[in-house]
């Protein structure tokens, strides 16, 4: 019986031996596809490449979505910033009276609550551009209602219902108003000798839920001067 002969001896290499039997080793691999352990690997490093991509897209998200808060929270204060400057910048020294009938001076505040407004005042250079049958002075109320800083007008001076309120900051807890008087002194509160006297300047701290605390001044309009007190001693 012959013994077998080595490849070797044949002429032939393992190689050239494989390629006698109709497969190659490249061959082999490619019918007999990835390993179990290549495919984990795979789908590990898919899955890991996947997460980093949802968190990454996730993050951006939020980001953006708090990004556009604080944005239309600082456009809201400018817009309530504007409209207090706006209606300060062009106050009048006007006496009113009330839906009741009883007067009220030309400006007065008052931090007692919701039943009443914490700032009232009149306004000039109301345009007319309809040349309806209105006055060009109007009468401006500033609330703190259900968490809301907003803003009330009047179509007339007195005895009138005012119109709907249009709300301008949101999530408002508290207002503090401070007034600067002719001799350049702050007051937390305003009394004046005569009723048709005006702050020099005004003063809202704005307390909001989860929010820092928003300081605002504003000048107002030059009004009549303080007329000396009879009996008064003047100072110095």
């Amino acid at each position: 019986m012959m013994a077998p002969t080595p490849a070797n001896e044949t002429g032939f290499t393992p190689l050239e031996c494989s390629a006698e039997h109709g497969f190659t080793p490249l061959k082999h691999s490619a019918e007999h596809g990835f390993t179990l352990i290549e495919l984990l690997v795979s789908l590990m490093i898919f899955a890991m490449l996947a997460a980093a991509g949802v968190l990454l897209l996730g993050n951006s998200v939020s980001a953006q979505a708090q990004i556009k808060a604080r944005l239309d929270d600082m456009a809201a204060i400018a817009r309530a910033g504007g409209a207090l400057g706006g209606d300060l910048g062009q106050a009048v020294p006007r006496i009113t009276r009330t839906e009741a009938g009883t007067l009220a001076p030309a400006f007065w505040a008052h931090s007692e609550g919701e039943g009443q407004p914490v700032m009232q005042f009149v306004r000039g250079g109301w345009d007319n551009l309809g040349d309806l049958p209105r006055p060009s002075v109007q009468k401006v109320e500033y609330w703190v209602r259900q968490g809301r800083l907003e803003r009330r007008t009047y179509a007339q001076l007195d005895g009138a219902a005012g119109d709907d309120p249009a709300a301008l900051l949101d999530h408002v807890e508290d207002v503090a108003l401070r007034f600067r008087d002719a001799q350049g002194k702050w007051r937390e509160d305003w009394t004046p000798t005569q009723p048709d006297l005006l702050p020099r300047a005004v003063e809202m701290s704005i307390k909001r839920t989860g929010e820092p605390l928003v300081t605002l001044r504003f000048l107002v309009a030059p009004g009549p001067l303080e007329k000396p007190v009879e009996g008064a001693v003047p100072n110095g």
